[in-house]
């Protein structure tokens, strides 16, 4: 009996065995090209570190962290959003070429990076672990040090629509149901909308994004001009100054800073302008409609509590519908997909 159970032990160690290889190449990793590519990370934020430096408007930390969360939010962290559309006319256009990535910026950075990589180990870093280890690297420029770990391992998507990344990527227009559901369908709670918004730290948002707050779209002045209509629950001296920089509710030129107060500094204060009215967007304003969103502001209002609430976010963030193992592929050209 003994030498009939030996060859079933044997084979369901060896399927447990697989089992487990299989689930340990699904997880992400620190320090995953340790022994493939060793010099990776270092590539990445010398290229990246270099840019923010020589960027006289620091505006390069904003767009490779939007550009990060708008990749996470499609179809998962795959570098899908970097992606060029396809020549002809029946081709579908690419996550890039959507209304909500039209102003999105760090491509250049990201295939300069990606070129570098190439060239000393190539095949074998993804361009969505470069995105990633970019966003991880402008950000902390300022703080001199590493702000978060990031795991690494994400495979490369093959596939990009414009039309998933209209639908995915919240709307800044957006109440705080359409917010919560949509942070919901990537596995994120409303702690992590609550926290991942505070990205708004940085970086500027256009006119045209937020001219439903400031002018009525019903009723004009004598001159035929857009009449003002504050948004109740924005600071009204804010508004003026909104209104005064845009002149116009069509304007899709200007852009404002997100954050007035120090809008070249990740820091907390995001949501000390929140509790006084001045969150830009109508989707900032929402998370002071839900009393589990506002019950949160306060405590992050305090810079050490916000930064190390936002490492767990943004890491957590990082692994929404990630590819890995042999799940997609390793761009070449983080542009275009394999031939």
């Amino acid at each position: 009996m003994r030498s009939v159970r030996a060859p079933r032990r044997l084979a369901l160690l060896a399927v447990l065995l697989s089992a487990c290889a299989l689930a340990d190449a699904a997880v992400l990793k620190a320090h995953f090209y340790r022994h493939s590519c060793p010099a990776a990370e270092a590539v990445v934020r010398d290229i990246v570190l270099a840019r923010v430096a020589a960027d006289p408007a620091n505006a390069l930390p904003a767009r490779l962290l939007r550009l990060f969360f708008h990749d996470c939010f499609v179809r998962g962290c795959d570098a899908s959003v970097l992606l060029d559309s396809a020549a002809g006319d029946n081709a579908a256009a690419a996550e890039k070429d959507a209304a909500p990535n039209k102003s999105l910026g760090g491509f250049d950075v990201v295939d300069t990076a990606k070129a570098v990589l190439e060239a000393v180990c190539p095949g074998v870093v993804s361009c969505a672990d470069v995105v990633a280890l970019a966003a991880r690297d402008a950000i902390s420029f300022q703080f001199g040090r590493e702000l978060w770990e990031v795991q690494l391992g994400r495979r490369d998507g093959v596939e990009s629509r414009a039309a998933e990344a209209l639908a995915e990527i919240p709307s800044p227009s957006a109440n705080f149901t359409a917010l919560e559901a949509g942070f919901a369908s990537k596995g994120l709670d409303v702690k992590d909308l609550v926290i991942l918004s505070g990205a708004h730290t940085i970086g500027v948002g256009h006119c045209n994004l937020f001219s439903s707050r400031l002018f009525s779209s019903s009723s004009t002045t004598g001159a035929g001009a857009a009449a003002p209509a504050t948004d109740p629950a924005l600071n009204a001296a804010y508004a003026a100054q909104l209104r005064a920089a845009c002149g116009s509710p069509s304007n899709n030129a200007t852009a404002v800073a997100m954050d007035p107060g120090s809008p070249a500094r990740f820091d907390a204060h995001y949501y000390v302008n929140l509790k006084l009215g001045r969150g830009l967007f109508s989707s900032d304003a929402a998370l002071l409609s839900d009393p589990r969103a506002a019950g949160m502001i306060h405590a992050l209002t305090r810079e050490d509590y916000f930064l190390r609430e936002f490492k767990g976010a943004v890491r957590k963030m990082g692994r929404v519908g990630v590819l890995t193992g042999a799940q997609g592929e390793i761009r070449r050209n983080c542009r275009v997909v394999n031939s």
